[in-house]
Order: structure tokens, then C-alpha cells, then sequence
């Protein structure tokens, strides 16, 4: 008697180990009742120290606890939300991720929810990796979560440096509130694109921001800012600095001639002294024009 053998079907604990994704099941209340591997990997909490503990005390930052609230009414309304959510490791370190929160239901009614997660910045990271604009994330303080290796190359900014602190204090003093503004929230456009100044090496450097909201949900301020040097303005400040230049240059080279009329009047014939006394007035009507028409 040939005996077939039947074939062996995964549990359900075990394929939702294999995820690549942190996966974490709530109540209502949201307690933790399910943390899988790539939970203990994204978040550094043990599935034994987090299941039985509030959600919100291992992977929701405050400055999420509204958006938590906002997922939680939609979840209730039986939507599936999806999007972007700043979440919090186990040391407090702050990271972007993309999370897709459902609810399980019976009978109509909210008992739990499932929500899967992963490392926004693993995500996104060879595609800003591979772009020429420095790309980095900023939270709505202003820190730096993630910045692109182009930053470096761009602007001579070391990335180790930059994550964790306020883009803020790279911006000019003068360009500062413009920043604030461009980071401030808009439904009505996509994109919202400025043009100021930025430290580079010890100067100053114009450059154009192309923000872009990361989350579509209320609740948190998070964008990422696409940043290129501005030819446009840096054409028209090597302009304004040449014309600086010359300016000078000419003003200076005028009143040498100016001083030299002034010598040969004072030894000049009478036949001559009339037409120096000329060309010095004309010489100084020159001056107070340059000075006038082309301001330092």
C-alpha cells in the first residue's frame, strides 16, 4: 500500500514571521497582542517586552499621538489607512515609515487592528541615492531623519552630521521665516518650491527647495525637501558681484585721473588750464554718474 504523504501547510504565526514586514496586531485599546521578527528588528523591542504593552508606548512618538487618533476614527469607519507615519525605536531614535493599518472586524464591529511597517528611509533610499538633488526628510521641528548622499557633494554637508539636527541653522538668518513657510502645509498644491540661501563651505549659496508633504494624513508636518543649487541666482549674484567689482575698480581708477588733472592744472600755461578745468568737471560729472547708476 503506497501511503501519499500529505503535504505541510505553514501556520499562521509562521508566515507572518516570514514577512519582510514588521507586522503588529493591536485590540481596540491598543494593546499589543502580535510583534513579529522585523517588529523586533524596526522597532528594538523583544516581542516578550512589547505584547501586552500600549501601542503608543512602543513605536508612537507624541508628535504622532493625533495622527494615531485620526488612523484609529478610520479604522472604526472600517477604512484601511495607508500612508506615511513617523514611528519610534525602542532608544528613542525617531524614523519614517510607510504603514498600512486594517482592521480586523466581526459582525460589523472594530475588535482589532493589524498594521504592517517598514523603514521608510530602506525604502526610498536607492531612489534618492541615485538622484542628483540632495533629498532629505525633515520632521515639523525642522530635524533631519534622513538626508542623500548628495548633500555632501552639493553643499560639502557630512551626512552623519546633518541627521538629527534642525535644517534650520544651514539656512541664512535673513531666509529662515521663508523657509517656515515653505515647510507649512498646503492641500491646494503638490509642490511648494522656494529659492534662498544655504551654508556651503563657509559661505553662502543660493539654492532652490522643492518641498513635498510626506503624509497625506493630518497629523504630522513631515516633508521632504528636494534641494539644487540655484543657477538662476547664482548667475545673477556672480553678476552683482562683478559689477561690485568693477564698479570699485573704476571709481578708482577715475579718481587717479582726477588727482593727475588736478597736478597738470596746477602747471599748466593759461591756454591750456581752461580746457583741463573742463575735462576735470567732466571727469567728476562721470564719477557722481558711476556712483549713482551702478551702487556697490
Amino acid at each position: 500500500m503506497v501511503t501519499q504523504t500529505l503535504p505541510v501547510h505553514p501556520s499562521a504565526d509562521e508566515m507572518l514571521q516570514a514577512i519582510g514586514h514588521a507586522v503588529i496586531a493591536t485590540d481596540t485599546r491598543g494593546t499589543v497582542l502580535y510583534w513579529n521578527d522585523a517588529a523586533e528588528q524596526l522597532y528594538g523591542w523583544p516581542a516578550a517586552d512589547a505584547v501586552g504593552r500600549d501601542i503608543t508606548e512602543v513605536t508612537v512618538p507624541e508628535l504622532s499621538q493625533q495622527a494615531a487618533a485620526e488612523i484609529m476614527a478610520a479604522l472604526r469607519e472600517g477604512r484601511t489607512w495607508a500612508g506615511g507615519f513617523p514611528v519610534r525605536r525602542r532608544g528613542g531614535e525617531v524614523l519614517h515609515a510607510l504603514v498600512t493599518d486594517s482592521g480586523v472586524y466581526r459582525d460589523g464591529e472594530l475588535i482589532g487592528i493589524v498594521g504592517a511597517s517598514l523603514n521608510l528611509g530602506d525604502a526610498v533610499r536607492h531612489l534618492m541615492e541615485r538622484s542628483s538633488d540632495a533629498a532629505v526628510l525633515v520632521d515639523e521641528r525642522h530635524v533631519v531623519s534622513y538626508a542623500s548622499p548628495a548633500v555632501t557633494n552639493l553643499f560639502g554637508w557630512p551626512v552623519d552630521a546633518v541627521v538629527g539636527t534642525s535644517l534650520t541653522d544651514l539656512i541664512h538668518p535673513e531666509d529662515q521665516d521663508a523657509f517656515a513657510e515653505l515647510l507649512t502645509a498646503d492641500p491646494t498644491v503638490d509642490e511648494r518650491v522656494g529659492e534662498l540661501r544655504v551654508r556651503t563651505d563657509g559661505t553662502w549659496s543660493w539654492v532652490e527647495v522643492a518641498v513635498t508633504d510626506l503624509y497625506t494624513q493630518p497629523g504630522s508636518r513631515s516633508v521632504v525637501c528636494n534641494i539644487r543649487r540655484s543657477e538662476r541666482l547664482a548667475r545673477i549674484e556672480e553678476r552683482e558681484r562683478l559689477i561690485e567689482a568693477v564698479h570699485s575698480e573704476v571709481l578708482q581708477d577715475l579718481f587717479v585721473a582726477e588727482l593727475e588733472l588736478d597736478r597738470a592744472l596746477t602747471r599748466a600755461a593759461p591756454s591750456s588750464a581752461a580746457r583741463i578745468d573742463a575735462a576735470r568737471d567732466a571727469l567728476g560729472r562721470a564719477m557722481e554718474t558711476l556712483r549713482e547708476v551702478v551702487k556697490p
